[in-house]
């Protein structure tokens, strides 16, 4: 940070040196993330849930066909047909639906029927009411999965809550809602989560993908594991040589073995969050939270006196209003050596700078983003490590990898370094909670055709 006076300057890095990790505490997190991932594989006590798919291969380019997929994760939800030929998608057609917040917050049987209701309209659109169609489920709530098809939520999450659910087969209920109308033959044939549809979706553009990763408003990962290695298998075996685990880590640590790099900062943000305590790690990577820790600084710098003349704005004391957009756009600035949208963020949120206000406001955005690029690294340079392949994929989606200027480059920079000699290449691959549904659908259907004909 040049030309900031002396005093100024290691006041700021002092109060900040937490939040950059040392080579030990990365190092350690690594330890951390491996034991948490065996215990979590072998049915032992971990924060990681360590969810079996029971997808056992991905796409090969023999999948073909009419594919449906619904893809449920907010209030607005999307049916999609999709069209295969050699494993690749030909045809698409969408149509998005609002779900209103009674049927969100009602009886459960109530907002299963409005999904089969637009389900069947979809159908009905396209006139294929007389056509056999199998659907993919795209269920973006925490749920144990005890088949491909069985899926029980464990908790509502975002802004849903019918309690009548929770513990209940998602499949089962949608299957009987589209069952009690009877005016198509949809059958759901696959239950996932956008993090499973992105790694699959990742597969048929580039067949080396064996890690999929979500890093958008929150974060997930999951990648093909070796069958033998996974002690969680609720169905027969069939002799499957792999599967894609659902690592679930946005809550990794939440038994407090990563406590160690939870700062005063973490704690204010998690005191403020809906649900304290859970999801920590959500809480230092995700696009929810990376503007709100940078607020969180900000405002203690401004009271410490070391930012803004010690002159605050009510904004800048409210929480939210500092958004991980924001984030993005000063470190833009800071790649190309300006502060126009600095000040002009700055100038917003009430508060007038000088030259080192900008400077010090550009170095916490880099440390924060530098944090969430280094841990995502962390976990990720674990997983290349524990594949074992020659040359790997990483299949991303999500708004935070899409449109933070540097973390892609950190998190090339970072894996390479905890992961020596790895050969790898991270791959945007964009609605996996769409695309990827209907062709775990065609592979579920390709997996029943192999038992039949066994």
């Amino acid at each position: 940070m040049p030309g900031i006076k002396h005093g100024t300057l290691s006041s700021v890095e002092n109060l900040l040196k937490d939040v950059q990790l040392t080579g030990d505490a990365v190092l350690k997190i690594q330890d951390v993330f491996l034991t948490e991932l065996e215990n979590g594989i072998h049915e032992k006590p971990s924060s990681l849930q360590m969810e079996n798919t029971y997808i056992p291969e991905l796409p090969d380019g023999t999948e073909e066909g009419l594919f449906l997929a619904l893809d449920l994760g907010g209030t607005n939800f999307r049916v999609i047909l999709l069209e295969l030929y050699q494993g690749s998608v030909v045809r698409e057609e969408v149509k998005h639906y609002h779900i209103r917040e009674e049927q969100r917050l009602g009886c459960g049987e109530k907002l299963f029927d409005f999904l089969a209701d637009s389900v069947s309209d979809f159908v009905r659109g396209q006139k294929l009411t007389g056509t056999r169609l199998p659907l993919g489920f795209t269920f973006s709530f925490p749920m144990i999965q005890k088949a491909l098809n069985i899926g029980l939520l464990v908790t509502w999450t975002k802004s849903f809550n019918c309690p009548s659910v929770v513990g209940r087969d998602a499949v089962n209920m949608l299957q009987e809602a589209i069952n009690r109308r009877g005016d198509t033959h949809v059958e759901v044939v696959a239950i996932l989560n956008d993090t499973t549809g992105t790694l699959v979706q990742g597969a048929v553009l580039d067949p080396r993908t064996t890690i999929g990763l979500i890093l958008g408003t929150g974060s997930n990962a999951c990648y093909l594991e070796r069958a033998d290695r996974v002690q969680h298998w609720e169905q027969q075996r069939h002799g499957e040589k792999q599967v894609i685990i659902d690592i679930e880590w946005g809550a990794f640590g939440d038994n407090g073995t990563l406590d160690f790099i939870k700062t005063d900062f973490d704690r204010i943000v998690d005191k403020n969050s809906l649900i304290a305590n859970s999801f920590m790690f959500e809480k230092y990577i995700g696009g929810k939270y990376m503007g709100e820790i940078v607020r969180v600084i900000l405002a203690r710098l401004t009271k410490d006196c070391l930012l803004f003349g010690g002159e605050t704005s009510d904004t800048l004391l409210t929480s939210g209003a500092f958004t991980t957009s924001f984030v993005s756009i000063i470190e833009q600035d800071t790649i190309d050596d300006t502060s126009e949208n600095t000040v002009e963020i700055l100038r917003k949120l009430g508060l007038s700078c000088d030259e080192d206000d900008v400077a010090i406001v550009k170095y916490v955005c880099e440390v924060v983003s530098n944090r969430a690029a280094l841990l995502v690294s962390v976990c990720l340079s674990t997983l290349l490590s524990r594949q074992d392949r020659p040359d790997v994929t990483i299949a991303v989606d999500g708004s935070l990898y899409k449109y933070h200027p540097r973390l892609k480059g950190w998190m090339n920079k970072y894996i390479k370094l905890l992961a020596p000699g790895r050969k790898f290449q991270m791959l945007l691959a964009e609605d996996g909670s769409g695309k990827g549904a209907g062709l775990v659908a065609a592979i579920a259907l390709k997996l029943r055709k192999r038992l039949q004909d066994s």
